[in-house]
């Protein structure tokens, strides 16, 4: 990859973050008369859960520095819910930065490895100059990406060790896609499924060649690195591991409370009793479905079997999932949706929506994070 390429990434990770964040650094009163908090950068560090992963970044899981150093009203066991790889690199910065800036700057490099690994995995599917722009687009679209991006989040990390994984994993590099795997999965618990995908993209086939075929030409078309894929479901047991040396329990994260947002019959997103959803506006759901049941059918047709499986498979999950920020969820398909729409997304007509769209993102994100903010008084542990 050219210098000049690399460079492009940098800045479309690191310029629109900057944008989101120069209203918060001047302290602006409002931006288009949306009224913003006078915190300053406090207000992007408070954004959930960025307080929550910097008490485990301070604490690593134990019990007694959480209960007497932070005075957010929650049981220890509810940071069960929030893997330990994220904090764990905030922990590593911290000895350079302050904590609420050691975690931006893990958010940052985050952001740039999963656009860097985007853009290498959408130039299988479009032009070079093409793929810079669906970089770009992936950046700030959907929305609710770039705010991630801008805050203390997991996800830009979580989101490209998925994307890295799986474009190694269709190269046959099992040996780099199951190291991705592992970041993922010890970055957020979803992980898992991203394991279930590949055992689905290699078994399936494998079977259905030992049923029209006999067992040894079958067993000589494997390959038997594709083993290696079980460091990822090994990997969360070992998270599992150090919750039971550090918090007692080997089924903490299962213990945390109501993190675990998945409830049967499906679409229990529509009950607006339930407390996570809060609301009866929610058509836009149906738009996230609508969208995610044509990606699927898309890749279907394509015969992209690799990623038809991951994103058949987390978008089955999310049907299940009763929570008001459906999209967050979805974040992990969103890279893989737009390979299977990038023959569409190239065209002039989405260039020019984009370019129509970056003002309202913009205003949304300024929104989004002025009112997604823990309450925090004593700002001292942090530091």
């Amino acid at each position: 990859m050219k210098l000049r390429t690399v460079l492009a990434i940098f800045a479309i990770t690191f310029i629109p973050t900057l944008l989101i964040w120069f209203p918060f650094i001047v302290r602006a009163q409002s931006i288009w008369g949306i009224p913003l908090p006078q915190n300053g950068m406090a207000t992007i560090v408070a954004n959930y859960d960025g307080p929550l992963y910097m008490v485990v970044a301070k604490t690593f899981y134990n019990a007694s520095q959480i209960e007497h150093s932070f005075s957010f009203n929650l049981p220890v066991i509810y940071y069960a819910a929030h893997f330990p790889f994220f904090p764990f690199l905030i922990r590593i910065f911290s000895l350079i930065l302050v904590m609420p800036y050691a975690m931006l700057v893990v958010s940052l490099l985050s952001s740039f490895i999963c656009l860097f690994f985007f853009y290498k995995f959408i130039r299988d599917y479009v032009s070079n100059q093409d793929a810079l722009f669906l970089t770009f687009a992936f950046s700030v679209f959907p929305a609710r990406f770039l705010i991630v991006r801008s805050v203390g989040s997991p996800e830009p990390l979580f989101v490209g060790a998925i994307i890295a994984s799986i474009y190694y994993f269709k190269r046959k590099n099992y040996l780099l896609a199951s190291i991705w795997g592992v970041v993922a999965q010890i970055t957020k618990s979803p992980a898992i499924l991203l394991f279930v995908s590949y055992l689905l993209a290699i078994g399936l086939p494998a079977g259905k060649r030992l049923i029209i075929s006999n067992f040894g030409k079958t067993v000589s078309r494997l390959n038997f690195l594709f083993i290696l894929v079980l460091l990822i479901p090994l990997s969360l047991v070992g998270v599992f591991f150090l919750y039971k040396f550090s918090l007692g329990d080997f089924f903490s994260y299962f213990h945390s409370g109501d993190n675990i947002h998945l409830f049967f019959p499906p679409f229990e997103i529509f009950n607006y009793a339930q407390p996570w959803v809060n609301t009866h506006w929610l058509e836009e759901i149906i738009f996230v479905y609508l969208l995610g049941f044509l990606g699927i059918a898309t890749l279907w047709k394509e015969k992209d079997k690799t990623l038809f499986w991951f994103v058949a498979v987390f978008f089955f999950s999310t049907i299940f999932v009763s929570h008001r920020d459906l999209i967050r969820y979805s974040l992990p398909i969103v890279p893989f949706l737009y390979a299977a729409f990038s023959k569409y997304l190239v065209k002039r007509e989405f260039k020019l929506a984009i370019l129509f769209l970056l003002v309202p993102i913009y205003l949304f994100s300024l929104a989004f994070i002025s009112n997604n903010v823990m309450p925090i008084s004593d700002w001292a542990p942090f530091l």
